[in-house]
Parts: structure tokens; sequence; C-alpha cells
């Protein structure tokens, strides 16, 4: 019996892998290329990354319609249920980032993306946390945009802090 819900389990991992590759293949579409480039542009890399993907999940499909992968995994046998909590601490966390670094900035952002993610990890000291993800994402800040000069979303906290943003 335990046979048609790995091949269920295997089935849904290898869409993923290959809608990810499609996901991955339409955003290389939309990268704007210059003409200058002669034969390789930045549309090169994620090209073949997307087709990888593509590939991966075909061959994967065909392998979970075909009996699935897992059934052979000894770990697996007797492991405990997803943790549902947590894979839905871990999405909030990735909406949270997206819904919030445009208008409070990346500081913001990742603090509390990475405040949601130690949650979904265990953590219960959501102060000490949110503490660490301040300074760490703060840090991280100072070095992309003041020392790299790549800019990762300036915002409220990063007004506050380095002056108006430019």
């Amino acid at each position: 019996m335990e046979r048609p819900l790995h091949r269920g389990a295997d089935l849904a991992a290898a869409l993923f892998v290959l809608l990810l590759g499609l996901l991955t293949a339409w955003q290389a579409a939309v990268i704007p290329a210059s003409p200058i480039y002669a034969q390789v542009g930045p549309k090169a890399i994620p090209y073949m990354v997307a087709a990888g993907l593509v590939v991966l999940g075909l061959l994967l499909t065909v392998t979970a319609l075909r009996g699935g992968w897992s059934h052979g995994i000894e770990e697996l046998h007797g492991a405990p249920p997803a943790n549902w909590r947590a894979i839905g601490l871990l999405l909030a966390s990735l909406l949270a980032n997206i819904a919030l670094i445009v208008p409070f900035g990346f500081t913001i952002a990742a603090t509390v993306q990475f405040t949601l993610v130690s949650a979904a990890f265990g953590s219960r000291s959501h102060l000490r946390n949110l503490a660490i993800a301040f300074v760490v994402a703060l840090g991280a800040y100072v070095l992309f945009v003041k020392l790299l000069g790549v800019n990762i979303g300036a915002g409220l906290i990063e007004g506050l802090v380095f002056g108006s943003p430019s």
C-alpha cells in the first residue's frame, strides 16, 4: 500500500521540477539583451539551467509514472509526516519578503524573512532572532550597497541609518 503514496509524492516532486524549469525558461526569455553581444549573452546560462531542469523534470515524471523512486529509499520508511507548520512558515517568509522589500526596503524584508525561517526551524527565541536578523540584514545591505555598489533595495531603515536613498 505504500507504493501509490510514494508514487504521488514522486510525481508531485517531478512536476514541480518541470514547472520550475518552464518558469526559468520564461524568465530567461524576458531578460533584456543588448545587440552588442556576438554569441553568448546574458540569456545563455539561464537557458541552460532551464533546459537542465526541464529534462530532469521530464525524466523524473517518467520515473514517477513507472512506479516512482522513493519507495526504495530506506530512510523514508517510517519517517514522520510532513511538518506543515514549518512549510507554511517557510512559504510565509518568502511571501513576506516579496511583499515588504519594495515598500519597506531590504533590511525590514530580510529581517522578517529570517525571523520566520528561524521559527520554521523550531526556534522559540523570536526577539533574539529578530535582533540577529536585523544586524545581519543591515550588514548585508552595507556590504552590497555601500561597498560593492549593488542596489538591493533601500527603504525605511536604510534611509534612517544612511540618510535619504539616492
